[in-house]
């Protein structure tokens, strides 16, 4: 059997963790499926699956083999991309991450204009509040916030927000205005852990920071929950400038020790640096770029 043909199965079925899922999949039979994985093993002499009559689970091997195939599945599908002409129209899937609230409000109408203008793409969005590695788990673009690591990616800066301490009008007329990060001792705390997973806040300029260590009475892991909190009067809040422009805007949030802000986070939109261009990804990175670039709550 074609060897590529042999791996597009193979990951079919470990993304899938079911033969029978993996044949709807790829709409093929059943049999059709456990042939080519056999015939695959068969080739490279090593168990990749190990299969009950309930479930089918990767070997450590299979692990390190279906990340290998993903990453030539997709290198394959690129050349074909650039093979067929810079020029060619978008097709096929394409797969972008980024935060929950972000992606909901700055990367989701880029997403949706762009279907409307590639009628043969299709499009995964993974909006998780956490960090997904783009090689590992073949994501195509991410955006991220915070300054990157050294990597093989390629990043390109489209803006940068704030993190902003924050309280409602009526918390702080009840509680008083804190003038100091110290003052946040005497105040209700509540934490939001995507934006202070440790429950320290850091103020200040990079190079000499004044940290305060703060007692939360309330911990949340929705961003979404935290900002409902605050712009109900339970308390301070630490939260991302681009998640609360409308709180702000209307007065339901006031921000607070502004003289002790750190510096602004940079956004960057990363994607796989490639030997081949494609086309459904260059194309979109020049939708999103564009769009966030000229947004005034990023810039």
């Amino acid at each position: 059997m074609d060897q590529i043909h042999l791996m597009t199965v193979f990951v079919a079925v470990g993304e899938e963790e079911s033969f029978a899922a993996a044949a709807r999949r790829m709409d093929l039979s059943p049999a059709a499926i456990t042939r080519a994985v056999s015939a695959l093993e068969g080739r490279l002499g090593v168990k990749l699956l190990l299969r009950t009559t309930r479930s089918v689970r990767l070997t450590e091997a299979g692990r390190r083999y279906l990340d290998d195939c993903r990453h030539i599945l997709a290198s394959i599908e690129e050349a074909n991309e650039g093979a067929a002409g810079i020029n060619s129209a978008p097709r096929g899937n394409l797969s972008v991450t980024a935060s929950v609230l972000f992606g909901k409000h700055y990367v989701m109408p880029c997403i949706v204009r762009f279907l409307q203008a590639y009628p043969e793409v299709e499009v995964s969005a993974y909006f998780l509040d956490r960090l997904v590695n783009l090689m590992d788990e073949g994501v195509d673009v991410a955006v991220r916030i915070g300054h990157l690591p050294d990597s093989s990616l390629k990043a390109l800066r489209v803006g940068q927000v704030r993190r902003l301490v924050c309280a409602s009008p009526e918390y702080l007329a009840r509680n008083g205005v804190p003038k100091h990060p110290a003052d946040l001792a005497r105040h209700t705390i509540i934490s939001a852990i995507g934006v202070s997973p440790r429950g320290e806040w850091k103020f200040g300029a990079a190079e000499d920071p004044t940290m305060v260590k703060t007692a939360p009475r309330l911990t949340v892991t929705s961003n979404d929950a935290a900002i409902q909190a605050a712009v109900s009067g339970l308390g301070v809040c630490r939260l991302l400038s681009y998640m609360i422009p409308d709180e702000l805007a209307d007065g339901r949030l006031k921000i607070v020790l502004a003289d002790y802000e750190e510096s602004p986070w940079p956004v960057h939109v990363l994607h796989r640096e490639s030997k081949y261009g494609s086309s459904k990804v260059r194309n979109f990175i020049d939708v999103l770029v564009e769009h966030l670039r000229t947004n005034p709550h990023l810039n």
